[in-house]
């Protein structure tokens, strides 16, 4: 009875947000009494890394009518999840709730993410841990040598890999390549696990597709990246204990004894500009400097090393959109060619996977981010794509219901890899 509490808890504080009248006595009032229904027997918070401050983070519900004050918001530390027309969600430190209000910011709703941990629900072991997905990955490589290898990009804080798989008939492990090559990158941040089980579905689609005759010019004539798990100490210090934490960071233990960066605010794209936070407690703290961290260190490399990459996909969850540059500033890209490629391919792979294309600054400006970033600085041609799921823990059921059109949203990226233009000027055609 606990758990079907506990989680019975942590749905109503999910559809808060977006329900009509989310800072109502009547809604509080219901959550408090399903919280101390549970509370008697409730799991005991998960422990922090050795010298890490206390976890002091709340769900928050803040009134916000625009994208100015969206965009203030989010520089001043709430990590936002979830828009509405009069006010936004997400998560923050409370020391993020005292500078918003100190501001001038309704706070319309507050509850500490740390009473609602709770067990991984049964459905849920279909996700794939770490373990689980290094495993999954060696025998994709080992069912397919002459395709598929397997290599660590880097290490994350606490020296786990950072593990990529490569699709190439002609090349393997990481001896260049001309062929064009196409790169998707899941979990930038630790609590979106749906944003691991994509790329995964993804690799495990070619390899099974391997021969079939679309999937196979593919195969011939691309050079195709996959990492599944940017952040992996994040990740499994989401679910260590059997509980989930809501973290969003890597494991840095920053000096004040603050845990962790934002990877997908940490890239050399305006850096610690608006969207960003230079506070450590916060959610979406920038870091110490631009690639101050070693996952996104072993990012750059790996991309600085590989000039043959012209697109990238970076799934995050769980805005259900697709997104490209610019998100750290105002206006559009300037190259008119490339803005009509990126709302081509945007659309496309929004239409195939369910979700809506999106310019990235229309919600808010966010700056140090990927996709900016490797289209700056390489010109990929880089997205975002927000999964469903209407939350971080939809359970298993949305692996399957979101991978279709994922995989048809990858392998039309993948197409394009050699010239993104051709995209804005026909139809799907085989790859050449």
């Amino acid at each position: 009875m606990t758990r079907l509490l506990l989680a019975l808890a942590f749905a109503a504080c999910v559809a808060l947000p977006a329900s009509a009248d989310s800072g109502s006595h009547s809604d509080n009032k219901a959550l408090a009494e399903l919280k101390d229904a549970a509370r008697a027997d409730e799991l005991p918070p998960v422990p922090e890394p050795e010298g890490a401050a206390v976890n002091q983070r709340y769900w928050v519900v803040v009134k916000a009518a625009s994208r100015a004050e969206r965009t203030a918001i989010a520089t001043a530390g709430l990590a936002i999840e979830e828009e509405n027309p009069d006010r936004v969600a997400g998560t923050a430190h409370i020391k993020t709730i005292e500078k918003l209000q100190a501001l001038g910011y309704e706070i319309m709703f507050q509850e500490s993410l740390v009473r609602w941990a709770k067990d991984f629900p049964s459905q849920d072991k279909a996700y794939h841990n770490y373990d689980r997905m290094k495993t999954a990955l060696d025998a994709l490589a080992k069912s397919n040598p002459k395709l598929i290898s397997l290599f660590s990009i880097g290490k994350g804080w606490q020296g786990r890999d950072i593990w990529a798989v490569r699709f190439n008939t002609t090349e393997s492990g990481t001896k260049p390549s001309q062929k064009p090559g196409a790169f998707i990158v899941g979990d930038h941040h630790a609590r979106e696990h749906l944003s691991v089980e994509m790329p995964l579905k993804i690799a495990e689609y070619l390899a099974a597709h391997k021969d079939d005759v679309a999937v196979r010019r593919l195969l011939e004539t691309r050079d195709i990246y996959i990492v599944p798990m940017l952040n992996p100490d994040g990740a499994e210090y989401d679910i260590a204990t059997g509980q989930y934490k809501w973290h969003r960071k890597n494991m840095r233990v920053n000096s004040d004894q603050e845990l962790g960066v934002d990877l997908n605010r940490n890239c050399d794209f305006i850096f610690g500009g608006e969207g960003s936070s230079g506070d450590t407690y916060s959610d979406t703290y920038h870091g110490p400097s631009a690639f101050s961290e070693p996952e996104t260190q072993a990012l750059k490399a790996f991309l600085d090393a590989r000039p043959n990459i012209r697109t990238l996909n970076s799934f995050h969850s769980y805005a259900g959109l697709v997104m490209y540059p610019w998100g750290g500033k105002d206006g559009a890209v300037d190259d008119g060619e490339d803005l009509k490629a990126f709302q081509t391919m945007a659309a496309a792979m929004a239409r195939m996977a369910g979700l809506r294309p999106e310019q990235s600054n229309e919600m808010y400006i966010a700056t140090g981010d990927c996709a900016d970033w490797a289209y700056a600085a390489h010109r990929i041609f880089a997205f975002t794509t927000e999964l469903n799921g209407g939350s971080f823990y939809p359970g298993a059921a949305e692996i399957e219901k979101e991978a279709p059109g994922e995989i048809r949203a990858a392998l039309y990226m993948i197409e394009y890899s050699d010239d993104p233009h051709r995209a804005a000027a026909g139809g799907f055609t085989a790859a050449r």
